[in-house]
């Protein structure tokens, strides 16, 4: 009996982490990954306190198990947050990373942006927040492979 209970267990954590969206913070890491993989990258610049519309697309896209199976083996997930909240407060070096990132990918200051990136680091495309699914969602950002 409790060899049933444990193995039941195990293989429902199993299952929540099957769709677990693996986001890093590092470029270098996410830049590392897709050359390994041969994908691409999709950078999210957010701000996760502050920004409605970046927690909408978290909430309606990013978090969806939909997006998470489409995604898991397709892209590397990066995130470039900027959280205004003290209590979110990200470390120096993980601030500077974000910075340097924003000045190369995200000059203007748009939140949310996401940019789909090739494993050298070129553009492929940028979007935002868009009221839509996740498989829809999905599509365009695997648009942007196709333009180049």
């Amino acid at each position: 009996m409790k060899n049933g209970y444990l193995l039941s267990l195990f293989l429902f954590f199993l299952s929540l982490s099957s769709f677990a969206q693996d986001w890093t913070t590092s470029f270098e890491e996410a830049k590392q990954q897709a050359f390994k993989n041969n994908k691409n990258i999709v950078l999210v610049f957010q701000g996760s306190d502050w920004c409605a519309p970046c927690m909408k697309l978290d909430r309606e896209i990013w978090s969806s198990d939909e997006f998470k199976k489409l995604s898991k083996n397709h892209f590397v997930m990066l995130k470039a947050d900027f959280p205004r909240k003290k209590a979110n407060k990200l470390s120096k070096e993980q601030t500077l990373q974000n910075s340097k990132l924003a000045e190369i990918y995200n000059n203007q200051g748009i939140f949310p942006l996401v940019v789909v990136l090739n494993k050298d680091g070129k553009v492929l495309g940028k979007t935002g927040y868009e009221k839509t699914n996740p498989s829809d969602y999905f599509k365009k950002l695997t648009s942007f492979e196709k333009l180049n």
